[in-house]
């Protein structure tokens, strides 16, 4: 029983203060194991698109609870 947990947290954008959302992607393999294959996904700001690389030390981050998230692969559109 694997399931994919998506992360997500939101803290303030350095430029121009709006919400920026960051993420991840991990594994986890039973309901008592530890998540693994850990994936970064790339911070960005919503209200002006700048994308965050680091957090500061003063940013206050609003983490959210995991949520299981199944993968699916959708077919491919049909060259013509």
């Amino acid at each position: 029983m694997s399931m994919k947990l998506l992360h997500l947290s939101a803290y303030t954008c350095d430029k121009c203060e709006g919400p920026v959302i960051s993420g991840s992607f991990g594994t986890r393999e039973s309901e008592i194991s530890r998540e693994s294959n850990l994936t970064s996904l790339r911070a960005i700001c919503l209200a002006c698109g700048e994308g965050q690389t680091e957090l500061k030390s003063n940013n206050l981050v609003r983490d959210f609870a995991p949520t299981e998230w199944a993968l699916r692969r959708l077919p491919r559109p049909q060259e013509s």
